[in-house]
């Protein structure tokens, strides 16, 4: 570079201009990367080391759901979801009058299922017991696994109202088959409800602080003159939220699968896809809670209205169903429910791409709006 010259009477410092010759010395070493010295890529890389420079999001990213699987899994392992479940049997004789009978119990949700369907449902902890018609008026026979304190509960609930609506005190005789299967417990439905979770709290809280903070120092002023355009400093936050999926994935579902052997039965290339999408729909709505926000207080206070409904209704850590029928409609269209849904039926049931596409759909949907949204309402300042 020349020596620069003071500028006569203005007290400032003007370079020479520079030659062609020297211009190309000057961008030679940038011309020897592209691909590294693309906005895209360098934007990504901020992200990544500013995550990997704040503890408290390492902690809240791949420590804490470990911990928190470890104390849930320890203390309720034993323990399945808070409604008891029940299925009969519907193509054994005398079915009908079964299901009447346990339809008068008001603690007793009340499935029909066939032979296959029946025994899967058991399997992967739908119902807690398993009733099944011997087609004599004087006996039944009960599918349960009596590791679980739900489904010894149950049997003791469904063995009282069908013996009451027999009419007599245990006139009809019962008779126990215990099984002992994996993805019925507590702790198999726990963990794809907690890897939901840790997908949206990292994704929303990771991005939306990131932005606010950035625009609380001034930076996005800065960036604002530069030829970036707000797409590419939106997707940026996507990027390098995909580069922390797989590990996500890897810790919370290896340490359930080998510490407590929670399944996963289905193919691990849709289980990847749909945490995938899963990070991207939730980065979406990272994005738009911080597109206005200029203070961590605002975009804190957004972050938790859009997160407190589906930490209640999307069935972290007990079904889904046991809310009203009514809402239903509601809670099924909520992301983390969609998320928490195809997850379980991946893991515990096996389920195929097809399967799980419309809830793959609900998220997508969600990704796409909510992304389009933050960039129609970003604001540099």
């Amino acid at each position: 570079m020349s020596e620069p010259l003071r500028e006569a009477g203005s007290g400032k410092r003007v370079p020479f201009p520079l030659t062609e010759e020297q211009k190309a010395r000057e961008l030679k070493p940038f011309m020897r990367r592209p691909f590294k010295n693309r906005s895209m890529v360098q934007l990504t890389l901020v992200r990544f080391r500013e995550f990997v420079r704040e503890p408290e999001a390492v902690f809240w990213t791949f420590v804490f759901p470990i911990l928190l699987a470890a104390g849930l899994g320890i203390a309720f392992r034993q323990r399945g979801p808070d409604k008891i479940q029940v299925g009969v049997i519907a193509s054994a004789p005398g079915s009908t009058t079964v299901v009447e009978s346990l339809k008068k119990d008001s603690t007793l949700v009340v499935q029909t299922y066939d032979d296959s369907s029946g025994a899967r449902a058991l399997r992967t902890g739908k119902v807690a017991l398993l009733v099944v018609p011997t087609g004599k008026a004087d006996s039944v026979r009960y599918v349960y696994d009596r590791g679980r304190s739900d489904a010894v509960n149950a049997r003791v609930v469904v063995d009282r109202s069908v013996q009451m609506g027999a009419g007599r005190l245990d006139p009809v005789r019962a008779t126990d088959t215990y099984i002992t299967e994996k993805g019925s417990r507590y702790i198999d439905f726990l963990i794809p409800g907690l890897l939901g979770m840790n997908l949206m709290g990292s994704s929303i809280w990771g991005l939306g602080f990131a932005i606010v903070t950035a625009r609380s120092k001034k930076l996005l002023k800065r960036l604002m003159a530069t030829p970036m355009s707000r797409v590419q400093y939106l997707l940026s936050f996507l990027a390098s939220r995909l580069v922390f999926l797989i590990l996500e994935i890897v810790t919370l579902l290896g340490f359930g699968h080998y510490a407590f052997g929670v399944p996963l039965r289905g193919s691990l290339a849709t289980l990847l896809l749909i945490c995938f999408l899963a990070a991207i729909s939730f980065g979406g709505l990272g994005l738009l809670s911080a597109s206005r926000a200029r203070t961590t207080e605002a975009v804190s206070g957004i972050m938790n209205f859009i997160m407190l409904p589906m930490w209640i209704f999307s069935g972290v850590f007990f079904s889904s169903a046991n809310f009203p029928q009514a809402v239903q409609p509601f809670i099924r269209l909520l992301p983390l429910t969609a998320v928490n849904d195809a997850l379980r039926a991946n893991m515990l049931e096996g389920a195929s791409l097809a399967t799980v596409s419309p809830q793959m759909l609900i998220i997508l949907v969600w990704g796409i709006f909510t992304f389009f949204a933050a960039l129609k309402l970003f604001r540099w300042r």
